[in-house]
């Protein structure tokens, strides 16, 4: 038994690169504890409700919890597996402002810079305000100058006014999904162009919005470097870090590793999705909001990449400072109702924990985390020194639970 354990703990840490699955008591974490992230994992696959998941709790650097269950694949009879691909989504987000504040750390440029100083498309535009009674009707809404110029800072917080399209129903969501700036045959240049011809949902600094705007941070990437986003990514993050199976699409050697998405049914249950599949193939158009694939252990060196203040394996990536900016809430001035709702602010790439009673969770303060479409989640709790990552492929996931749970399994199990 001893000997088969030891087999199961040396293969893991191979997976997971340098960091160890240790067990859980030697972090302060119950075994016990944490089969229940396991035990609702399971029932949630044997109900239906989701395929397979990957769950994965670190502590102190080391990893104490790392389990998939159910199938990437139902359908091809695939299991889930730890090296299991996802399409991660907006988690994608996070990755994309580490990267600009690398070129912000290089002098590239000011938070408060106008972004119109690096894109002049970007200037003088206008926010279109909704005619009382007539919402979504552009014909009868008012134009008005904006009272500022969008930010750098903006786009990284979400407060630039832009929009997505699909979350409201506001004249400048409707002239968004008439437009499509995210046109997916196009590149980052031609995102910019299209968004500069669109008008803004607010006056920028005055409301968080969550947007298209940090696909605009790929493109100023782009002029601020002078390299594709992509490569970008690739030669300072994705290469030096050891991600090797993130990325904007997955290789053909590794569609055998990648999960199928899936869809709820109406009925508690999922069914495939009818979703076009545009991370099977090579493309232009490089989505630093929603873009990316990858897996639970390439994500977890980014998670410890910056939970240890920028640094990874005796390699910087980020100073100590930069992350300590990235990860303190930017909404304070802008919106205190937010924060008094939902116990979260925003910094710059992050959801920002700042009240235990309001955000009703275990979380401390200070913890910072995003999500994506499909359901996969992460946080880095400093205080704690853990990192949470949860893994599962169902859009649109609205309301489900499940990664929300993975997280108060995970912190129910801290004992020390």
């Amino acid at each position: 038994m001893r000997i088969l354990l030891l087999i199961l703990v040396l293969s893991f840490s191979l997976l997971a690169g340098e960091m160890p699955l240790v067990p859980p008591e030697s972090v302060g974490l119950s075994a016990e504890r944490l089969a229940r992230a396991t035990k609702a994992m399971e029932q949630d696959v044997s109900a239906g409700r989701i395929s397979g998941a990957v769950g994965l709790v670190a502590r102190n650097g080391k990893i104490a919890y790392f389990e998939a269950r159910g199938m990437a694949d139902r359908e091809a009879g695939a299991p889930m597996k730890p090296d299991t691909i996802v399409r991660i989504y907006s988690m994608s987000k996070p990755i994309t402002s580490a990267a600009l504040m690398m070129l912000f750390e290089e002098g590239k440029f000011r938070l408060k810079d106008p972004v119109s100083r690096y894109m002049p498309e970007l200037k003088n535009l206008e926010v279109l305000v909704d005619r009382p009674g007539f919402p979504g009707d552009a014909a009868r809404a008012r134009r008005e100058p904006a009272r500022r110029e969008m930010t750098v800072q903006d786009i990284m917080r979400h407060t630039a006014g832009l929009t997505y399209g699909y979350f409201g129903g506001t004249s400048v969501d409707s002239l968004y999904n008439k437009k499509h700036p995210l046109y997916w045959d196009g590149d980052l240049e031609d995102m910019a162009s299209r968004i500069a011809e669109l008008p803004l949902l607010y006056h920028p600094g005055e409301k968080f919005h969550y947007s298209i705007a940090v696909d605009l941070q790929g493109r100023l990437i782009e002029v601020l470097s002078g390299q594709r986003f992509d490569r970008f990514l690739r030669e300072r993050i994705f290469d030096p870090l050891g991600m090797a199976d993130t990325g904007f699409h997955v290789p053909a050697k590794s569609l055998d590793r990648f999960a199928q998405l899936y869809a709820p049914d109406g009925k508690e249950k999922i069914k495939v999705s009818d979703r076009e599949d545009r991370y099977k193939r090579p493309g232009t158009f490089f989505s630093g909001g929603g873009g990316l694939v990858s897996t639970a252990r390439d994500y977890l060196r980014f998670c410890q990449m910056m939970l240890n203040g920028g640094e990874f394996e005796g390699k910087r990536y980020l100073g100590r400072k930069t992350v300590e900016l990235m990860t303190a809430d930017h909404l304070a001035a802008v919106e205190t109702e937010r924060i008094a709702s939902t116990g979260y602010g925003f910094g710059l790439g992050f959801a920002v924990h700042l009240d235990r009673g309001a955000g009703g969770a275990l979380a401390s303060l200070g913890e910072y985390n995003w999500g994506g479409a499909a359901g996969t989640k992460f946080w880095i709790d400093p205080e704690e020194d853990m990192i949470g990552i949860y893994m599962v492929q169902i859009i649109p996931h609205g309301g489900l639970r499940y990664g929300n749970m993975f997280k108060q399994y995970a912190y129910q199990a801290v004992v020390d």
